[in-house]
């Protein structure tokens, strides 16, 4: 059958996570739903990764398989009229059947906005940052610098996903203003990431925006391996999948 492949992006305030989920409403098991309304059978779509309750997405990748009658079919019009507001389809193509959403990509880029203003928090932009109060930002990208390159993250991981190991590699730790002058944009690219990996290196960022984790200290945690010396993990409301690199 041909392959197309998807690029979505949601609000995922109200859903359970990427990935279907018992009685819990998922964005796979929303797009299943439409597909199956579009096929008149059931389509099984496979994502890039699963994305934590609550995180959010604006170039999450998918892949499914189509039948053959139904080609013609204009995706990305028909699906989003039949997905519930808070998750759409920015683009459908086909692919080459040896694509696969996830096997193939190479990398993730996630980004996670602080709210720095102490006293409040503008309505619009609450269910999509973590307010924090004030930071020091160059004290944030010192410990940034730290997390670059290959090395074993397990102090970076959440339990609950069971890996074969916990090497990972970082490429890049940015640090950027937001839509507003009273957001911090932290985005971090990999490889791959570790269960809850991006919001444990946020909180260790923001403890380092508080003075109270030096890039010594960062250090010291990494090469321990052990979770429970590490701060404790970031919200899931301010974390954004930004794009899967193929």
């Amino acid at each position: 059958m041909p392959r197309l492949a998807l690029r979505i992006a949601y609000d995922g305030t109200h859903f359970a996570g990427w990935q279907i989920q018992p009685r819990e409403r998922t964005v796979q098991g929303s797009l299943e739903v439409a597909l199956a309304k579009v096929c008149n059978r059931r389509i099984r779509v496979h994502g890039a990764g699963r994305t934590d309750s609550g995180a959010h997405a604006l170039g999450q990748n998918a892949h499914c398989d189509i039948p053959q009658d139904k080609i013609g079919v204009p995706w990305r019009k028909a699906l989003n009229s039949l997905l519930p507001s808070d998750v759409c389809v920015i683009s459908g193509q086909w692919a080459e059947e040896s694509f696969h959403a996830r096997y193939s990509a190479r990398g993730k880029v996630y980004s996670y906005t602080l709210w720095t203003a102490p006293e409040y928090v503008i309505p619009q932009r609450r269910p999509f940052v973590w307010p924090v109060g004030e930071l020091d930002p160059q004290a944030m990208r010192l410990v940034a610098e730290v997390f670059p390159g290959r090395r074993d993250f397990a102090a970076m991981q959440n339990m609950g996903t069971p890996v074969t190991h916990t090497m990972r590699s970082v490429e890049s730790v940015r640090l950027d203003r937001g839509q507003r002058s009273e957001e911090i944009v932290v985005s971090i690219t990999a490889e791959g990431f570790l269960k809850q990996m991006a919001r444990i290196m946020v909180g260790c960022l923001v403890q380092a925006g508080r003075h109270k984790l030096s890039p010594e200290i960062m250090e010291a945690i990494l090469d321990s391996r052990d979770r429970s010396r590490a701060p404790a993990t970031a919200p899931a409301r301010g974390l954004c999948l930004e794009r899967v690199l193929y």
